[in-house]
């Protein structure tokens, strides 16, 4: 039951840092899972939980760096396949042993080969902690494709070179040779394994598939135990079970994109699905899990009165600047010597800014922390690890600070790198919004069946009229915020004059109550998406008890003929109240709101279009096209917002465009309300 309990208060954690990040942007969700998972330690009665660092290897990274390897773009990482090299086994190799002297230097009591093994842990980057600073930092994506391609690497460079500097200090013996042609058999034996174990589990869901097992649960459980199954394959066989995990999810990516079209849609969505939620919890455990180990690695060394407090403190300094200063060299060496080698015209010059940005990005994370808690009781003569709990405190302290580093540097800076890329924000929002617009023309392309053909091409036709419209330089995008608000306030007007017009028609008695109702919870949710602001909230709220007053008051409802249908009512009081909005908008038109005025009346004219003509009576008289065209609409709005998600995860967009494309998305749902909902 306890253990129970410590997962609930995990993911209870995990779901309250992303609340928390909503409210605080400017702080990084992996900053509030450290720092409430260290909360959770320290608050009575507190969580304590040892960490098991080959459990933690294959139960957490494992899947990560899986699905890593299936979603990294592999003609960006081939194309940088020669800086992804140097960063993951040169500047490792230069880490631990520069870092090594250093540690080695400034504290005699850590042996030579344990300020190797220390150093050579935090040596890699981490590629769960990268991809969590990607979205708020929106680093250029040249940047962040080399940092994933490193991170995916590096990982096995430095935990081999961690273990043989183990060895080295356990048994005393170390042998250059042994270590260099071990760790070329260690990481291609991997990589090999990896690749070999992938191969076979697709056989055999091709096999399965090919004689009727076609049970989603199945293969789906097939798909998520095969990084686990790899790892420990590639463990048992004493090679490196990170690269193997790499390697099988770049051959199940070249898998999938092989077989996509002609694959189980439904096994798609389902994978899909379950996969987002699984590596979001794994993606937020890792940070919770750093913060519980934080409180218990330092009160070992603060309660230690043999060791200064405020020298180990600047311990820790000194090795995070040592080694940022030691990747920035490195970077901006290598890629002054490639431009300079390599004909100028093939390269863009190699600014001090990407350096730097690149420098800062090497954040250290979870591997790390595994890796130093993997560190021996004792050596081989049954004497103590030398400094075991000062280099685990110093792992933590590096993990932090680069963390913190990160995220207070990294926003910042990446702005005036971005902007060069950016130089036409107008654009770049607009291609944003077509490609959301395409996504889910793809999405409903993948749910036509013989039951919804008709409404799904409907629907598809519709999305692509939208795309005419943006790829024609229509006032429907409003870039500017001016423009924005503009488009709002008219809109605002119309359906103002919406409302009254409906309460005229009510009190006039020519419509039924019951239409009336219908029609005016369409209007208030066409208001609460089109604005979230809390004040438009409190006006819809007060809308509606002053229609619940008037419902009590007047008890009376308008008399209506057996023989009338409320659809067929309601689109002809829609007509009515839209040709009121027109003319209200046409008294309110002046020169500032000219465009937006002439854009949404137009909206109504289509509105009214669409309502009148033969078409539309026929579609509205059968009930299953319309039913089918409301579920198809709102699984492409879903499909929207995914998409827009899935490309601010991704660093593709920045927070604020997010936004604006999810304002965007809610626009388009409020028209497809106007409509659709009659």
């Amino acid at each position: 039951m306890e253990i129970f309990l410590v997962i609930l208060v995990l993911l209870a954690i995990i779901g309250i840092s992303n609340i928390l990040n909503r409210f605080v942007p400017f702080i990084p969700v992996p900053l509030f899972q450290i720092a409430l998972g260290m909360a959770v330690v320290v608050i009575p009665p507190g969580i304590h939980m040892t960490l098991n660092s080959e459990l933690f290897l294959v139960l957490f990274i494992a899947p990560l760096l899986f699905n890593d390897g299936k979603r990294t773009p592999r003609h960006e990482l081939w194309n940088l396949r020669a800086p992804i090299l140097m960063l993951a086994l040169g500047l490792v190799f230069a880490t631990v042993l520069v870092v090594g002297y250093l540690i080695h230097w400034m504290i005699p009591s850590i042996p030579l080969p344990a300020a190797f093994a220390l150093a050579a842990i935090l040596s890699p980057t981490d590629a769960v902690a990268v991809g969590a600073m990607a979205g708020r930092a929106n680093l250029p994506k040249k940047i962040m494709h080399l940092l994933e391609g490193e991170a995916l690497i590096n990982d096995a460079s430095g935990l081999v070179a961690f273990k043989f500097a183990v060895a080295a200090m356990v048994t005393g013996v170390f042998s250059l040779g042994n270590a260099t042609f071990s760790f070329f058999v260690i990481a291609v034996g991997g990589l090999v394994v990896g690749a070999v174990v992938s191969l076979f589990i697709i056989w055999l869901r091709v096999f399965l598939r090919r004689h009727g097992m076609e049970d989603i649960t199945m293969h789906m459980l097939i798909q998520l135990l095969t990084p686990f199954v790899i790892y420990l394959i590639a463990e048992e066989f004493g090679l490196s079970g990170i690269l193997a995990v790499v390697a099988g999810g770049v051959v199940h990516a070249i898998e999938r994109d092989r077989t996509e079209s002609s694959s189980n849609l439904k096994l798609r969505i389902v994978s899909e699905s379950t996969w987002s939620i699984v590596l979001y919890i794994l993606n937020g455990l890792v940070f919770v899990i750093l913060g519980l180990q934080i409180p218990d690695v330092t009160s070992v060394i603060f309660e230690n009165r043999s060791i200064s407090n405020f020298l180990v403190i600047g311990y820790i300094l000194l090795l995070t600047a040592a080694l940022i200063l030691l990747r920035f060299v490195w970077v901006y060496l290598y890629s002054r010597g490639s431009w300079a080698v390599r004909k100028k015209d093939e390269l863009e010059k190699p600014t001090l800014l990407a350096a730097v940005l690149t420098s800062l990005s090497g954040v250290r994370g979870a591997v790390t922390l595994a890796g130093a808690f993997s560190m021996p009781l004792v050596l081989q003569d049954g004497s103590p690890f030398p400094q075991r709990d000062l280099i685990i405190f110093i792992a933590a302290g590096v993990i932090l600070l680069t963390l913190i580093i990160a995220s207070i540097t990294l926003p910042l800076l990446s702005k005036s790198e971005k902007g060069d890329e950016e130089e036409n924000p107008d654009a770049l929002e607009q291609a944003s919004k077509i490609k959301v617009l395409k996504a889910a023309i793809q999405g409903i392309r993948g749910e036509i069946n013989e039951e919804n053909e008709a409404a799904a091409l409907s629907v598809i036709s519709d999305y692509k009229k939208k795309i005419e419209q943006l790829l024609g330089q229509e006032a429907l995008q409003n870039t500017d915020s001016k423009s924005r608000q503009l488009l709002f306030d008219v809109r605002l007007v119309g359906i103002q004059a919406e409302r009254d017009e409906m309460e005229r028609l009510l009190s006039k008695k020519e419509v039924a109550q019951e239409v009336a109702d219908r029609f005016q919870e369409i209007i208030d949710q066409m208001e609460v998406l089109l604005s979230q602001r809390l004040k438009m909230r409190l006006l819809v709220s007060m809308f509606r008890i002053r229609r619940l007053i008037l419902n009590m008051v007047h008890s009376e409802k308008a008399k209506v003929t057996d023989s009338q249908d409320p659809t067929e009512s309601l689109k002809e009081v829609s007509i009515l109240t839209a040709k009121a909005a027109i003319t209200a908008i046409h008294n309110r038109k002046n020169e500032t709101n000219r465009d937006a005025s002439l854009l949404v009346i137009s909206q109504y004219h289509r509105t009214i279009e669409r309502l009148s003509s033969r078409e539309c009576k026929q579609f509205k008289e059968d009930e299953e096209f319309k039913k089918h065209r409301v579920e198809l609409q709102f699984k492409a709005i879903q499909i929207e917002r995914d998409e827009v998600q899935d490309m601010f995860e991704s660093g593709e967009i920045s927070r604020t465009a997010a936004n604006q494309l999810r304002q965007f998305i809610n626009y388009l749902e409020a028209g497809m309300l106007d409509v659709e909902e009659l």
